[in-house]
């Protein structure tokens, strides 16, 4: 059996990085990290549209990679910080028109493939950062209808994780859990 795929989701500063870390050191399994963050930072913060192609390929390498890692070790899953559904709509966001198509045909099979989304809502306090975009209220609350229904639209399953620290971690374990008790079950 393929070990199940987890994508942590949502818009910005919403503690998907620091989840996706705690989540693959408890269930002992690969996890694969936001590409852009690595991006930006390699290209001193700069980033058009024409580095949206490179950007999604990382993204999905990112994620392969993980994915072999836990098919070569018997992980029982894989934690994704974020997704190339993510990228679709950062692309959306911030470049209107410019996402690469192969993407888009890409982030739905994946989204198809994944077995569950854990849905990090917006009620952490904003973190500032300087790849974040929308830090006031009204700009957040854009996020998470935009991601909401981005992921409502996949027909996948989901879960809401809020909270904050231990609750929200906690959540997020039982979430998992869940999901890994149905899988052996099969």
């Amino acid at each position: 059996m393929t070990p199940p795929r987890i994508v942590l989701f949502g818009a910005e500063s919403t503690g998907k990085s620091t989840l996706t870390g705690r989540l693959a050191a408890r269930f002992g399994a690969p996890c694969s990290a936001e590409f852009v963050r690595e991006y930006w930072d390699s290209h001193g913060g700069v980033i058009t549209a024409t580095d949206l192609d490179a950007i999604g390929r990382g993204q999905a390498a990112g994620e392969d990679a993980a994915r072999a890692l836990a098919i070569a070790t018997g992980a029982c899953a894989t934690f994704h910080d974020t997704d190339l559904l993510t990228c679709t709509i950062w692309d959306d966001l911030l470049f209107p028109g410019a996402c690469p198509t192969w993407a888009r045909a890409e982030a739905a099979a994946r989204a198809r493939a994944t077995d569950l989304f854990l849905f990090c809502d917006t009620d952490l306090p904003w973190a500032p950062d300087p790849q974040r975009c929308f830090p006031d209220e009204a700009g957040r609350e854009m996020c998470r209808g935009v991601f909401l229904e981005k992921l409502e639209a996949t027909g996948a399953r989901w879960t809401r994780i809020h909270g904050v620290d231990t609750e929200r971690e906690a959540r997020a374990v039982a979430a998992v859990e869940l999901l890994l008790n149905r899988c052996s079950s099969r």
